[in-house]
Order: structure tokens, then C-alpha cells, then sequence
């Protein structure tokens, strides 16, 4: 199995970005520069495991995904258990999205 820099700073990108935060801002909960956050999302740079843990906590996303892109038990539980209240139409149309989806990537 090979590390793509590319794609764990992509994940690290859109994070940031899903919470709204600055380069600057993540920068500075890591303790880290801006360059040392820019250098991750552009792949440029490996992140060292002290800085994965701080990373994964920061942005609440398992490590796992971070390196990888797999979603961790728990948050398929809390995406399941949100499925699970939505009403019957939200159900069918959720449910038509994931098809969808699913198609689309064949």
C-alpha cells in the first residue's frame, strides 16, 4: 500500500474548510506554521504522528481517515443513526441520492 501526500492533503483542505477555518487559525491550534499547513494540503510534506493526533483531534476525523479516507465505526453509527430519524420522503430521497451515487462511481 503506497501514502498519497496528495490525497491526505485534500482531505485535510476540505476539513478545514467543512469547520471554516483559515490556514492560520488551524496553524495555530496545531502550533505549527502556515507554511507547515499549507506544505500538508498541497502534499508536499508528510505529517509527523505528533502532528497527525493533534490534526485528527483539531478537526474531529479519526487519523484513519485522514491517512486513508475511511470513515472510523463511530461516525458510520452517527450517520446511521441520523438516517434512521428522517422521515419516510427524506428516507426515499436520500436513499435515490445514495443510488445515484453509487452509479455514478461504476
Amino acid at each position: 500500500m503506497s501514502v498519497d501526500l496528495k490525497e491526505i492533503g485534500q482531505r485535510i483542505f476540505e476539513r478545514r474548510r467543512e469547520l471554516r477555518y483559515t490556514q492560520e487559525q488551524l496553524a495555530e491550534k496545531m502550533e505549527v506554521s502556515v507554511q507547515m499547513v499549507s506544505n500538508l494540503e498541497r502534499g508536499n510534506k508528510a505529517i509527523r504522528i505528533d502532528n497527525l493526533v493533534a490534526l485528527s483531534e483539531i478537526l474531529d476525523v479519526s487519523t484513519d481517515y485522514i491517512l486513508t479516507g475511511r470513515r472510523s465505526p463511530e461516525a458510520e453509527g452517527d450517520l446511521a443513526g441520523k438516517i434512521n430519524s428522517l422521515d419516510e420522503k427524506s428516507y426515499q430521497m436520500l436513499s435515490a441520492f445514495v443510488d445515484y451515487c453509487l452509479d455514478k462511481n461504476e
